[in-house]
């Protein structure tokens, strides 16, 4: 008896299906499959965890969590050479971690997914932080918390958070009586938050590519990520329609404007789909 492989969307589906089993890291890999088809994801995994292995080996039994740290940050970002991707940032390859681990360059949130492995490995409490415009991790130790920049290896003051952060609360309006303080920007990100994150960058680098096929692919990664979330719905169905898949496109489509009362776009995405109702080619019997 034959038993087919699991598809890439399939495997994606199984891992994301529960909050309190969801393995950030595998699922990280797992994006890389988009662009890299053949990818064999447990071999990845286990190169994770080989340069877990050797940094674990360096720890005294005794160390405590800042000598843990401070091992930790060395080997990552000076031994292995870890860091930003400050020539090509919007290369897609920057978020297969696959790709990260050969070049040693990324983007924020792929670095930051490779150093809270690593930081896990070795008994120190790492959370991601969804910061405006640059994600960041903290981690958790007796002394208090460290807030660092996954992107060139620096912990950064509340000061210098603030300066960050300060040109998005003018942006946002969040200056004077509407301004609210640097914790709630400071908030553990959930693993599907992560996931999320990282796909939304992709898609933003397909859709300015004009990549209508990786775009949909991770259009539907992020509906079966997000299934409420019946913006990412309508994403899937415009990209749809941009490749002829009208059928697809209209059902994702017609469910955004059945479900999605009082969104500003309503009007506009019910229309669209007036017109591929109108244009779509008739079927042969």
């Amino acid at each position: 008896m034959q038993f087919e492989a699991p598809s890439a969307l399939e495997y994606f589906s199984s891992l994301v299906a529960d909050d309190d089993s969801f393995p950030l890291t595998e699922v990280a890999v797992s994006l890389a499959q988009d662009e890299f088809p053949d990818l064999d994801l447990q071999a990845v995994l286990a190169e994770i965890d080989a340069l877990s292995d050797r940094l674990k080996r360096r720890l005294a039994a005794d160390a405590s969590p800042m000598q843990r740290l401070r091992l930790l940050n060395r080997y990552f970002f000076q031994e292995l050479g870890f860091g930003g991707n400050v020539n090509d940032y919007y290369d897609p390859h920057n978020s297969c971690l696959n790709a990260v681990l050969r070049t040693r360059r990324g983007i924020p949130i792929s670095l930051a997914v490779l150093y809270m492995e690593l930081a896990h490995q070795v008994g120190l409490t790492a959370r991601g932080v969804s910061f405006p415009g640059h994600f960041l991790v903290k981690l958790r130790l007796s002394q208090g918390e460290v807030v660092m920049d996954p992107f060139s290896g620096q912990s950064l003051s509340r000061e210098e958070l603030d300066e960050r952060l300060d040109p998005y609360k003018r942006q946002q309006g969040l200056v004077g009586d509407f301004d609210v303080p640097l914790g709630l920007f400071l908030q553990s990100a959930t693993p599907r938050e992560v996931i999320a994150r990282m796909l939304r960058n992709l898609k933003e680098i397909y859709r300015a590519r004009g990549d209508w096929v990786l775009l949909l692919a991770v259009s539907e990664r992020l509906v079966i990520l997000l299934p409420k979330a019946m913006e990412e719905r309508r994403d899937r169905g415009l990209v749809e329609a941009e490749l002829g898949h009208y059928d697809e496109a209209i059902a994702d489509l017609a469910a955004y404007v059945h479900q999605a009362e009082g969104a500003d776009d309503r009007l506009a995405i019910a229309e669209r789909l007036e017109e591929l109702r109108r244009s779509e080619p008739p079927r042969l019997h």
